[in-house]
Formats: C-alpha cells, structure tokens, sequence
C-alpha cells in the first residue's frame, strides 16, 4: 500500500470537522484520534523509507509540514497545534525549573520549609500554603506568561473561527517559547550524554594531537560517554591481528587506542562502536577507490559467508550494503574473536552492537534475505524444507523461516554477551536499533531486542529515534519506553543532529529528560557546530572544583539518589516561592514520605546491599502509589509537570532494579 493511500485511510478514521475546542478540555476521544494518526503515519513513513532504502540505515522520520495556509482549519489539524504548543510550553517550563532550582540558593529539608509555612499561616483554617499559592500556582516568568496568553488567544481565535490570527498566535507563541529557552545555566541532571564519533571525523583528526582536540570539546560540553566508531564495513580502525586489514585511510596510527586514552584523561568512558552483520558498503568502496562491488576485506576472502537474497545477490539492492550471514557458525565465530580482541587489546569501557540485523526486507515484494547456502541446508535440516521455496502465502513455514533467522541473531547476541562479560564483567554492552513497532520489525530485520534486554544481554538499548520535530521524537520514542519495564536495560533514545535547527535539538533533549529514560545519544559528532557546544558547556558542563556526576550505566544507585535529590530541589523551590500549592494533611505526609525515601536512597548509594535496595523499592514504590494523590490539586494546573516527576520517579525505580 502507497503512504497516500495510507493516510488518506487513517485521515477517514478521523472527523474532520470545524467544532471549537472548550479552553479546558481534557485528553478527548479526538486527541486519542490524532495520536493515533501521528503514531501510524510516522510508522507508515518509516517503513516506506525501509522499503524504498531512502535513507534506510538510519531512519529520520520528516518534520510535520507547515500548517496549511487556506481558509480554515480542520478539528485535527486544531487538536494538533493545540497539542503541540501545550507540549513545548510544558517542556520550556520544565527546563525552566530544573534551573532555577539547580541555580538557587536552597539549603532546607521539606519538612522544615512547610513547618515554616503552616507557622504563617497559623491563622488561616484551611491550612493551605498560601492564598497566592493556591489561586495562581503558575510561574511569574514573563516568557512563560506571555506563552499562556498566546495560548489561550489561540483558543479564543479558534472559537471564533478566525483561523489566520489563529496561526498567528500559533507561530509567535512557539518562537517565543524557542527564543527564550533557559540555555544560560546548569539545568542538566545526572544522566547517559552519548555521541556517536564517526568514521570521518576520525579520518579528518589524522593524529592523536588534533583528536584531543575534539575530545576536549565533548569534554567541556559534558558528555560522558562516546561510542567510537572502531569496526565500519569490516575495516577496523585499528592495527588487528583478526581482521585482515586495518582502514587504509587511518594506517601509520592507532585512533583506538588514542581514543581511550584521551577519554579516560577526561573522566569520560569510551564505547568501541561496531558494525556487526553489515560487512561492505558501496559507499565506502568509493572513498577507499575499490571497485563498486568490492565485497570488503572479509567476504572476498570468505565469499561463503555473505547474507544472499533470493536471487544470489549479496549487495542490498537499495542500501548498497552486504551482510554477513548470522546463521553462519563460522561468521559468529570470527565476529566474537574480533570483538575479544577489541576488550583485550584495549581498555574500553563498553561495546555497542551496531547493524545487529538482517538487511531490510519487504517479503511482499519477495525482496527478502538470508539464503546462502549453510542457512538453507539449516533450515533444511531442522524442517525438511527448502527455504528458497517458501511464499510468503505459506503462512506457517514463512513464520518459522522468519523465527529462524531472528534466533540467529538473537544467538549471536547471547554468546557474544556472554563471551566478552567473562573476560570484562564490568564491561557495558549496548545495541543500536530501530524503533520500528515489533511485528514489523521481526518481518523486515529480524531484530528483537526486546529478548536482548528482558534476558540481559545489553546493558544499554539505544534506539535510532532520528525525527526532524519534537513530537516526532515523542511518537517514535513512547512505544519504546513503554516495554523497558521489563528489564534492567536502559532506555538512550537517539537524536540526530544532521538538518536539526539547534534549537529543536535541545527541545529535543528536553522531551527525554521528561521521559522515563536514562539519557541521549547524539548522532553524530561531525554535526555538533559551535553554538550546540556553547550550549551544552552551559546547560550541561562540568563544573569546576566538583566530583564528576555519577553515569547511570556505570554508579545506578548514586545516580538514583542524585537524581532524586534533584527532584527535592524542585518541589522546595516551588515550596519557597509559593508555587505548590497542597492541603493538609497530605502535605505533611506527603513531605514525611518524601524525606525518609531521601534518607534510604543516601544510605543504599553509601552503603549498597540486598535488602537496603529492597527496602529502598519497597518505599518507593509506596511514594509513587500516592504520589497522583498528593498531586491532585497541582497537577489539575500543571499535569505535564506532574508527569515528568513521575517519570523520574520511574527511572529512579529502574536504576534501583539495575542492582538485582
């Protein structure tokens, strides 16, 4: 099916009506509607560029176009604008918290602030904070009044009808909220600050001296963590007496082992980044001058192990990519030497799996992959059955050729996992993948690693959530998050900065320190241009005379109590300045519960055992339970806040379960 005949399917299932939003409205069965539209055509449009191989490597997700500039506008096209200024208004004012609150001058337990503010207020029966606190809970920071005036003008506009001053307000309100975002000060919490450092900007360094360079400035910027591209194409960055051939365009030095030795100099942990099943790319053929169909240093000598299609090609048709054969033992084999060489040669603190997959297939076109000859005599064997002979209409055998196939990955993952734990136990594994929805997924790349964090063989899940808008980023990045509850895995959704304007990059940043996951990565480092690192050195730099924050990955427990700490701050911020607004007694129980959790999660980040951690979950789970409650009147003014407390709280949880 065509992406427009798609979404001329979904925008059926949608009224397209003029009907006028009520200025409160609550989430309706219309904004459910239009989630559900954003979610699908944001899949439909992934998988079309699966399909096709437009950009098929690393999936960007288009920004939503401008709005229309006709006439009118319809219900959806309202509820869309609606919600998308009342998400960047909640995530500027969560910015806007985290740094007045990790800015100020605070030095008070809750406990004490509100016996202080019930004294003033002895005299009052209701035994609310304040009467200011109560009737306007809201911020007093011009930009975010102004944005709220701009908010409701647009609602007034709506209601009237007058859809040009409508997309006026829209417009100014959304550059003022961008144009005045808190980029001046520390905001940034203890959390996962990835980058992807590339090929070519390694290539371009040519010496350790200019790298140092380039890891001084990810330094100041505050990023913790690099994922080094070390193998690309089956050409490792590296002298290696496994892999044939060191990439020619690096001889005469070793940039791996620069590179962790300039990032350990700056308390910064270095990730071999290895592309693991995809073994030549066309592309690369070209700047090393090799001719187009260059198999690579690996799959000439070893023709046998090339991922073939039904037709005998090894190259992708579209992504111009050839694979290694996962089923293969021999390529396993070889896979798992490299990547021992890789922890033993070198002191790195982590591996990431990259192109832990099959290449992209749509069997509906009989364009599918993994028929070299040791796979089919495989799965001849297992079945009886000639896999070059199924139809995708054999609906039973093409499930167990497609599960096939999917365990071969999933068994590379275990072994190697398990491997490469035994000889570094502390060493972090993470996989790049995609975050297409599951079914799909399996059908089109035989990636499920959701086994792969249930089972834990990674440490760290980092989904290539690539989108050219913030509410992209959200659709693709909620599916995600909602099935990591079943593992100790961290969740370190992806951003890439290529065609982002820099400031949707940090908004971008934002939306995921308000999810419940464990940090970012950026992709990649030959995009962050000088004004991004301005900001980063600012909002997220380390700061001088200060013990480094602890990595989640790497200190769980002290990052659960730091991050918690952080949580504190902010409620004793809005405490002080009468912005939180809360009746007895569920304040007093509410501060009770919240400083005895900040007393256990000190003790067990100190003093780490079985049952401090166990007594620490039990509480926390108990806060969280009661914490919509305590809530309740504050989150009817600011439910996105709300939210995101909650969701930090989520973390911590994860974070506690990483010591289990």
């Amino acid at each position: 099916m065509g992406l427009r005949m798609l979404m001329g399917k979904l925008l059926n299932l949608v009224p397209q009506g003029r009907n006028s939003l009520p200025v409160n409205q609550k989430r309706t069965i219309k904004e459910s509607t239009v989630s559900f539209l954003k979610t699908s055509c944001l899949l439909a449009l992934g998988v079309l560029l699966l399909e096709t191989g437009a950009k098929a490597e690393r999936v960007v997700v288009p920004a939503q176009g401008s709005i229309p500039q006709k006439v009118d506008l319809t219900a959806v096209e309202v509820t869309a604008m609606l919600q998308e200024l009342e998400g960047l208004i909640g995530r500027f004012e969560s910015a806007l918290l985290a740094a007045e609150a990790a800015n100020g001058d605070l030095d008070f337990s809750l406990s004490t602030t509100i016996e202080k503010i019930l004294a003033e207020q002895s005299t009052e029966t209701t035994k609310e904070l304040s009467a200011s606190a109560s009737s306007n809970p809201q911020s007093t920071n011009p930009t975010l009044v102004q944005a709220r005036r701009g908010l409701q003008n647009f609602r007034d506009a709506i209601a009237k009808k007058d859809f040009p001053r409508a997309r006026q307000e829209w417009t100014q309100t959304r550059r003022l909220l961008w144009d005045n975002y808190p980029l001046d000060r520390k905001l940034a919490q203890p959390e996962i600050r990835a980058i992807w450092l590339d090929r070519g900007t390694i290539v371009r360094a040519r010496s350790e001296k200019d790298l140092a360079k380039l890891f001084d400035q990810l330094a100041a910027a505050g990023f913790n963590t690099v994922f080094f591209e070390t193998v690309n194409a089956s050409y490792p960055i590296y002298p290696s007496t496994v892999a044939p051939e060191q990439n020619p365009l690096v001889r005469g030095w070793d940039p791996l082992a620069a590179a962790v030795k300039l990032a350990h100099e700056r308390e910064m942990e270095l990730h071999a980044w290895v592309w693991i099943f995809a073994a030549a790319n066309q592309r690369h053929n070209l700047l090393l001058k090799q001719p187009v169909d260059y198999l690579g240093p690996v799959l000439e000598a070893n023709p046998d192990w090339a991922n073939l299609d039904q037709r005998g090609r090894a190259f992708h048709p579209d992504t111009k990519k050839a694979f290694f054969d996962p089923a293969n033992p021999e390529v396993q084999r070889y896979l798992i030497s490299l990547l021992e060489e890789i922890a033993s040669k070198y002191k790195v603190d982590g591996i990431q799996f990259d192109y832990i997959r099959y290449p992209f297939q749509d069997p509906n076109v009989n364009q599918t992959h993994g028929y070299s000859m040791v796979a089919r005599q495989q799965f001849h064997k297992k079945t009886g059955v000639d896999p070059a002979t199924i139809r995708l209409r054999d609906r039973n055998l093409w499930r167990e050729w497609t599960d096939f196939r999917t365990q071969q990955v999933d068994r590379f993952v275990a072994s190697a996992s398990k491997k490469l734990r035994q000889q570094n136990p502390d060493l972090i594994l993470s996989a790049a993948v995609f975050p297409i929805l599951r079914p799909d997924r399996i059908r089109k790349i035989q990636q499920h690693w959701e086994t792969w964090a249930e089972q834990g063989h990674v440490d760290l899940i980092v989904p290539m959530t690539y989108a050219l808008d913030t509410d992209s980023l959200q659709q693709l990045t909620q599916p995600v998050v909602s099935v990591s509850d079943r593992s100790r895995s961290l969740i370190v959704p992806g951003i890439r900065l290529l065609q982002l304007p820099d400031v949707v990059a940090v908004d971008q940043i934002q939306l995921l320190r308000d999810l419940p996951v464990g940090g970012y990565a950026l992709f990649a480092a030959e995009n962050l241009n000088e004004n991004l690192h301005d900001i980063f050195r600012l909002t997220q730099g380390p700061e001088a005379d200060t013990n480094p924050e602890p990595v989640p990955y790497r200190q769980p427990l002290k990052t659960a109590a730091n991050r918690y700490q952080t949580l504190l701050r902010e409620w004793g911020f809005l405490l002080e300045n009468n912005q939180l607004n809360m009746q007895e007694p569920a304040l007093s129980q509410w501060s009770r519960q919240a400083e005895e959790l900040s007393v256990l999660l000190e003790s067990v980040a100190e003093e780490p055992s079985k049952s401090n951690v166990s007594k620490a979950q039990s509480l926390l789970s108990s806060f969280r339970s009661r914490f919509p409650k305590w809530m309740r009147d504050y989150g009817t003014e600011k439910p996105y806040q709300v939210q995101v407390w909650d969701n930090r709280l989520q973390t911590i949880e994860k974070l506690l379960r990483m010591e289990n």
